[in-house]
């Protein structure tokens, strides 16, 4: 049993296309066997997520500082809720408790979390797979902006290259976990 960590917006965005793809990772990760760790909330994209693994009787671990939890939007309904100080520590729980991580669409502080994984892994700090869920084109751009630093050599292109990328989250799970060839 595997546990993935996904980090993802606490809102659903403007496009419909967000949320679904949310559930649909949620599913995917319950049809994989695996479990969830995830930012502890009930809103937005993470609520999507966290729902669909708890309805498919997988365990999900919120994790979530106190000033969230004082704002009322940590999921009541999660397996287990761990209630942490500041955003460090938060990450650093999450972290610890993955196997793999999972990216959907979200704002700032899902890019933070992204890019701090990313980075760590091209420093061989940890081995864990790394998978970006691409849809509608969310994260061209960004891709863009990479393949910009490698071109600028600024980048190594295995670095650039680490995160699986796919727009289907049956894939991205099935990635996240296949052994290496």
């Amino acid at each position: 049993m595997a546990t993935v960590c996904v980090y993802c917006a606490a809102h659903h965005g403007t496009r419909p296309a967000y949320a679904a793809a949310a559930r649909a990772l949620g599913a995917a990760i319950v049809a994989g066997g695996h479990d969830l760790v995830y930012g502890g909330g009930h809103v937005g994209l993470m609520g999507e997520v966290a729902d669909v693994v708890l309805a498919g009787g997988r365990q999900v671990t919120g994790v979530i500082t106190r000033h969230l939890m004082d704002l009322e939007v940590g999921h009541d309904a999660v397996t287990e809720m761990i209630v942490v100080e500041d955003m460090t520590a938060r990450k650093a729980e999450m972290f610890a408790r993955a196997d793999a991580f999972a990216v959907l669409p979200g704002g700032v502080g899902t890019m933070e979390e992204l890019f701090e994984v990313w980075c760590w892994a091209s420093l061989g700090l940890h081995p864990k797979r790394l998978g970006l869920l691409d849809v509608e084109g969310y994260y061209d751009h960004l891709l863009a902006f990479m393949d910009r630093a490698v071109a600028d050599g600024l980048l190594r292109a295995e670095h650039r290259d680490l995160p699986v990328v796919t727009a289907d989250p049956v894939d991205l799970v099935a990635r996240l976990f296949a052994e290496e060839s």
